[in-house]
């Protein structure tokens, strides 16, 4: 079929209004995904497939916590074969919930789970496929060819599951792309939805449709840019096939719920996605009210205050410095420079404390900042606010001296000394020509502000920086629209992306602001953060969160990451033990990323642009990489720790720790 040319950008139905894309129905089991269904939850248990009675109950557990479709690993014909009795004692038990079988390297385990189970997952960068980190060139005659035998080793999967009404999932890792693949298309997205189409051409010439598309990442900006370009390049060949929506190996605690909900947000809010599961370094069934709160966010979305439609012209986006609006990769929007604002600074974090009835150097301890009384001195750590907005206000201590203060306007203008203290100023105010700091003015905007007079006078002030705000139920969707109208008019004011929270849990508060704040990031939006948390008494994890998504999104590293995968029956130690050990020896270095993979599946890969590697690849036994290279194997795992510590010292990047 040929393809419908489509503009660079369209990769969902709507940029401002919220609507789901229609997808195909595909039947497992009792459920359907995709279609009118809803998004379903999902999840994949951590015991040894073998141990039948380990694999029921943890079975139960996640079904009784809402999962609808239970994940179990088949590495092999052993494990495909024990899905019949794990199936049947489900069953005995009451429970029909759909199984899915996963299956990486081993063709002839997927054909036998095909039979048994309700879905089977395979991997196309494992499955009939090579990956050994072989650089070569590939012949497009060579190339065919071993197309050519995928084809033969996958076709046999393909009719047992169209015989069987079997569903079939397509997961692409962007850890465990082929050699093949890799060496024509890189480590790109593009390369991640052709190994996908490889086998999805393969499923459309047997006929055979039951299928659902996934392209999971644990690099957040690239696992949504795959997703996007996944379904762009359906909707030129006018295919519907259901996604499931993933980031893979997210870690553990606020870090892995800001991750998972910064990419799955990006997608659900422009209504992609099917089905979801969110990958914790932590029990499954712990993975599943997490998952239920972000796909809850949008059962009530339809019918939202209007967004204006975005024009239909290629210049769409395009700012005053070139850029142009590209979901699919990820470049920074232009701005002008206001103090350590915009330009090449990465994102400022600006603390809330309007709501404070007297702000004392303790009121700081939250936000990142230690002050010491013996020494007289301010200790600031990796993670400290760079701005204070107090509202009406004032400050009677020496702040620190990395430390901005924003006031309210009639509040500022009684300030005798202004040193590091700056006006907070209402649209009108601004328009009207009120006095202003000759460096810093923060100005306050709702998207229905931007009107042309306002941008005007933006575009002639060196000095303002824009916090911008929204009270629309689509909210993300609104501010995205606001960047975009800044840009089309050439407006290069930076922008403090700011929302506020009232009446929901911490945890809500996580997952609220990384879905509706991550996503203008990934997209290069926002030249800092700003969470108002309403209800208050919060302030150190709105601080963690305002960072983490910074983080998360790539745009700001203040402190260790963790790639870490959630552990399946492949995980050859205990995941979370020793997660948590090597996050108690290491977190306070700043900037590195270390991998932690249960097995070798994905690891190596996965760990792509990590630093550091810690990847089980026997049972006690650990290999330690440094980036992609193997430094030691089968290290005994009660040393493997002090043995990464000591790669790490090796290498550099070892600091120690200082009170």
């Amino acid at each position: 079929m040929a393809e419908t040319t489509f503009a660079p950008w369209v990769y969902c139905p709507s940029l401002t209004r919220y609507e789901r894309w229609k997808t195909r129905a595909v039947r497992i089991g009792d459920i359907g995904i995709g279609g009118d269904n809803p998004i379903r939850v999902q999840s994949m248990t951590t015991t040894d497939t073998m141990d039948t009675a380990g694999t029921v109950a943890q079975s139960i557990r996640m079904i009784e916590a809402g999962c609808e479709l239970v994940r179990i690993t088949a590495p092999s014909k052993k494990e495909a074969e024990n899905l019949a009795e794990i199936k049947k004692k489900l069953v005995a038990a009451g429970y029909k919930t759909p199984l899915v079988a996963d299956i990486h390297f081993t063709p002839n385990a997927a054909e036998i789970a095909a039979r048994i189970v309700e879905k089977v997952r395979v991997n196309p960068g494992n499955y009939a496929d090579k990956k050994k980190f072989d650089v070569r060139e590939y012949s497009d005659v060579q190339y065919e060819a071993e197309l050519e035998r995928i084809r033969e080793r996958f076709t046999p999967l393909v009719r047992i599951c169209k015989e069987h009404g079997t569903a079939m999932r397509i997961g692409t890792n962007h850890g465990s792309l082929s050699d093949r693949i890799l060496n024509r298309y890189g480590d790109t997205p593009e390369g991640m939805v052709e190994s996908a189409f490889e086998f999805l051409r393969i499923c459309r010439d047997e006929n055979y449709h039951e299928i659902v598309l996934s392209m999971k990442s644990s690099n957040v900006q690239v696992m949504v840019q795959a997703y996007r370009l996944l379904v762009h390049r359906m909707m030129a060949q006018s295919w519907d096939y259901p996604l499931h929506l993933g980031v893979t190996e997210a870690g553990d605690g606020e870090d892995g719920r800001v991750k998972s909900a910064a990419g799955i947000g990006a997608l659900l809010e422009d209504g992609l996605g099917d089905t979801v599961r969110v990958s914790l370094t932590e029990e499954p069934e712990f993975e599943i009210p997490v998952a239920r709160a972000l796909v809850d966010r949008y059962a009530t979305r339809y019918g939202h205050r209007h967004i204006p439609d975005v024009s239909s012209s290629p210049l769409l986006g395009r700012g005053a410095g070139g850029e142009a609006l590209d979901p699919f990769s990820h470049v920074r929007r232009h701005t002008h420079e206001v103090l350590n604002m915009g330009a090449r600074h990465v994102p400022v974090v600006m603390a809330d404390l309007s709501a404070k009835e007297k702000i004392t150097p303790a009121t700081f301890f939250a936000w990142g900042y230690r002050y010491s009384v013996p020494l007289d001195k301010w200790n600031i750590t990796d993670q400290a606010c760079d701005y204070a907005y107090i509202g009406t206000n004032t400050i009677d201590f020496e702040i620190p001296g990395t430390l901005g203060v924003v006031q309210d306007h009639a509040t500022w203008l009684l300030n005798t000394s202004k040193d590091r203290h700056y006006p907070f100023i209402q649209p009108n105010d601004y328009l009207n020509g009120v006095e202003q700091h000759p460096q810093f003015n923060l100005v306050y905007a709702t998207l229905p502000d931007l009107d042309a007079a306002f941008i005007a006078k933006l575009k002639s002030d060196p000095s303002a920086v824009l916090l911008i705000d929204t009270y629309n139920a689509h909210g993300m969707a609104e501010q995205r629209r606001l960047f975009l109208e800044l840009m089309e008019r050439g407006c290069e004011t930076p922008v403090i992306i700011g929302h506020a929270y009232g009446g929901i849990t911490k945890d809500e508060l996580v997952l609220h602001s990384s879905t509706d704040m991550g996503p203008l990031f990934l997209d290069g939006f926002g030249d800092g953060v700003f969470v108002a948390d309403e209800d208050g008494g919060r302030e150190d994890l709105v601080c963690r969160t305002a960072f983490g998504i910074l983080q998360a999104t790539r745009t700001r590293t203040s402190k260790t990451e963790y790639i870490s995968c959630p552990s399946c029956g492949r995980t050859l130690f205990d995941l979370q033990e020793t997660t948590a050990r090597i996050r108690a020896r290491t977190s306070h270095l700043k900037g590195i990323k270390i991998g932690i993979m249960g097995c070798i599946v994905n690891g190596p890969g996965e760990m792509a642009d990590a630093d550091y590697g810690y990847v089980g690849t026997g049972v006690g036994v650990i290999t330690l990489y440094k980036e992609k290279e193997v430094v030691k194997r089968n290290v005994p795992s009660e040393h493997a720790v002090d043995e990464l510590i000591e790669l790490i010292r090796q290498h550099g990047d070892w600091v120690e720790v200082t009170n």
